[in-house]
């Protein structure tokens, strides 16, 4: 039996559910998910390995308009996906009319000579009647699949997936059977603290915030950890902080739960907080933080 592969992209405007999609068709938690917009600023690879094929999934930042240099880099990164993926999918909110930001997403693929499909996420809160209705504003000529699924309920995921495999062409295993994703500890152990203070901090804080890991010691018994939360305003600062530094033992309380899972080790982690003014906006601190390369980002 020939062995197929293939890279798809998966592409959207902000918080239409991308992450939760790929973490959903991986069965297992490799992208950070929240219900704030803009929590993914980084593609990230997801990778299904099958005995007779592997498909790897590229989980995109959200497209919309960018406000600060750290947005465009993220719009970019974007569609730095797509150009050499073998299919798109290009994924909308069941729950919300098309608007202007999905035809310009629409009209950007629309001469890609690729395998397209447009998959309509959070089926599980409309009927049938009004999913018609949102398709009906539609090109779907445009898209060689059209797929409805609920990424949070799993529902219609072992479907898409099939209907990906439907489209590979033979070619090479590029990862391992084991290797779910590509991305280095440091990142992972970033994205988690990161997705903590989105969960647990309101208005500016979240999309504010950048989080480095400046040292990890490896001991026999537990991993110690050194990481630094980044803001922009002295104001921040006191919110992650917290009174009696109450908030900020709360968010690394919860990170260091969940990475104690993941890791299958006790974790020591140690959690300071600094201020960068206008860091989204700068290139060096873009680049510090990991999401600005000088040599091919221009």
């Amino acid at each position: 039996m020939p062995f197929k592969s293939g890279f798809v992209a998966i592409i959207g405007k902000p918080n239409v559910g991308k992450s939760t999609l790929l973490n959903a068709i991986l069965k297992k938690k490799v992208a950070i998910a929240t219900p704030k917009p803009q929590t993914t600023r980084d593609n990230i690879r997801g990778i299904l390995t099958m005995e007779d094929c592997q498909i790897v999934f590229i989980d995109t930042p959200g497209i919309h308009k960018p406000r600060a240099k750290l947005n465009e880099m993220m719009v970019k990164h974007a569609y730095d996906a797509i150009r050499d993926v073998d299919m798109l999918m290009l994924l909308i909110d069941a729950t919300k009319p098309l608007d202007a930001a999905d035809r310009l997403i629409i009209d950007s693929i629309r001469d890609m000579e690729i395998p397209k499909f447009l998959v309509v996420n959070k089926i599980d809160k409309l009927n049938k009647s009004e999913l018609l209705d949102l398709l009906a504003g539609v090109d779907t000529a445009l898209f060689d699949e059209i797929i409805p699924v609920s990424a949070l309920r799993s529902r219609n995921i072992e479907e898409l997936i099939n209907t990906v495999k439907n489209y590979l062409k033979e070619d090479v295993q590029y990862y391992p059977s084991d290797m779910i994703s590509d991305y280095p500890e440091e990142f992972m152990i970033s994205e988690i603290i990161r997705e903590k203070i989105m969960l647990n901090t309101e208005q500016e804080i979240p999309h504010a915030i950048a989080v480095t890991i400046e040292n990890i010691e490896h001991k026999k018994e537990v991993d110690v950890i050194n990481a630094l939360i980044v803001c922009e305003k002295p104001s921040q600062k006191s919110i992650i902080i917290g009174k009696r530094g109450e908030k900020l033992k709360e968010i690394a309380s919860f990170a260091r739960s969940e990475l104690e899972e993941r890791l299958q080790k006790k974790v020591f982690l140690e959690v300071f907080v600094s201020v960068e003014e206008n860091w989204r906006n700068k290139k060096y601190q873009l680049s510090q933080f990991g999401y600005y390369d000088r040599h091919t980002d221009e």
